[in-house]
């Protein structure tokens, strides 16, 4: 039987999102996911190890069926792997947002992780003006996707650098600079690199919002086993955020680019469909990962979250269960869905609460519930407690 995960991003959240006291995925319009709720297996599972940051790189390696607690050694390699960059064992790579601060100095703020959503097309030439003016043997910039960038410090895992803990851009939306600008000062690189893009972004990035970068999330180059190997599934995923790329990718996954996925709420839900479709004609793990209801978890806009967990329900699960599990040639293809962390409106950034998630198939003896939501995954007394054993929880139901 086949297997297809469908993540939404931050998906999950507290009470009082939205009125009546209702989460966001409980006032969200989710026909489709209350359906297979009701007709299959609900529960929660932890996908972030305890001690470990929430983030959505530990949360979706969790979902991977690895270990972030043996695997995980920072945001930025896992990227890196994505862009499939070469590097030594001692070389740190860090994740480098393009972001607005109020000013660069502890009384700043940080205003917006993303730079307002700057294109590729505006953010790209920016970069590649830091590698020229800044760029040497010890520092290197790549250029990324939107506002997600990566630094390569050669051979930095040597150095005081690796052990700075920088706070991740999204967790301090409107909060002071001031504590990881300490950690920034204690090596005069990295503290004197701040500065010196602060002065090119100056003169290059007039026409954005970005006017700083925010290197975090350091750490050695991945290394995760082989997903067929640890599996026996041939397996893909699809997602507009480098983060999962590269985690499919240093698992030796196919990695499907989709025109058109942004990551956003008005990301390409077509394309991400018709590429899982195709792609379990002939694999038989596919991994479809949707990052709009975290975007608008962080921006703290509730609605539009609420609107994006409706169109993942509309345009994701609806036509893939039409062609899935309603088609007749889909009587063998299993669903799990899920979130991979969440990401309330109240804290605009990620929480390690366990997550809900439904799995279903056509010999599942029926959950009797009326809908999919944080809630009622509680009530059930499911609970996975090492999010890394969700896949293999998963594999077990589908044996014969």
């Amino acid at each position: 039987m086949k297997l297809l995960f469908l993540i939404a991003d931050g998906m999950g959240g507290w009470p009082d999102e939205m009125p009546g006291g209702k989460t966001c995925l409980e006032a969200a319009a989710t026909p489709n996911m209350d359906e297979l709720a009701a007709s299959g297996v609900v529960g929660v599972c932890r996908t972030v190890p305890e001690g470990m940051p929430p983030g959505s790189d530990v949360a979706n390696m969790s979902l991977l069926g690895f270990n972030p607690a043996r695997h995980h050694t920072g945001r930025g390699p896992i990227e890196a792997a994505a862009q499939g960059l070469v590097l030594a064992p001692d070389d740190l790579v860090w994740r480098l947002n393009l972001v607005s601060v109020s000013e660069l100095s502890a009384q700043g703020k940080m205003l917006d992780y993303s730079s307002g959503h700057i294109t590729t097309e505006a953010s790209e030439p920016l970069l590649r003006d830091l590698q020229e003016h800044l760029g040497d043997e010890t520092f290197q910039f790549h250029p990324g996707v939107q506002y997600r960038h990566l630094l390569v410090h050669k051979e930095g895992a040597l150095d005081y650098e690796a052990t700075l803990k920088i706070r991740p851009p999204h967790d301090i939306t409107g909060k002071s600079l001031h504590a990881d600008l300490r950690e920034f000062s204690r090596c005069a690189r990295m503290w004197d690199l701040l500065f010196l893009a602060e002065e090119r972004l100056a003169q290059t990035a007039r026409h954005t919002k970005a006017n700083s970068i925010w290197p975090w999330g350091q750490g050695r180059p991945l290394i995760l086993p082989d997903f067929k190997q640890s599996t026996g599934r041939t397996g893909a995923v699809i997602s507009a955020v480098d983060l999962v790329r590269g985690l499919g990718r240093a698992a030796g996954m196919e990695v499907i680019e989709v025109p058109g996925a942004t990551g956003l709420i008005d990301t390409n839900y077509q394309g991400k469909v018709d590429a899982a479709l195709a792609f379990l004609e002939r694999g038989d793990f596919a991994f479809v990962h949707l990052e709009g209801p975290d975007e608008c978890g962080h921006a703290g806009n509730a609605a539009e979250k609420t609107e994006a967990i409706s169109r993942f329900d509309a345009r994701v699960v609806a036509p893939l269960r039409q062609a899935l599990q309603n088609s007749g040639g889909g009587q063998d293809v299993a669903f799990v869905i899920t979130c991979d962390h969440f990401t309330p409106i109240a804290e605009k950034t990620h929480t390690p609460d366990a997550v809900p998630f439904l799995f279903w198939h056509k010999d599942c003896a029926p959950s009797g519930l009326t809908a999919f939501s944080e809630a009622q995954a509680r009530s059930t007394g499911l609970d996975i407690e090492a999010g890394h054993e969700l896949l293999r929880w998963t594999l077990r139901q589908l044996e014969p």
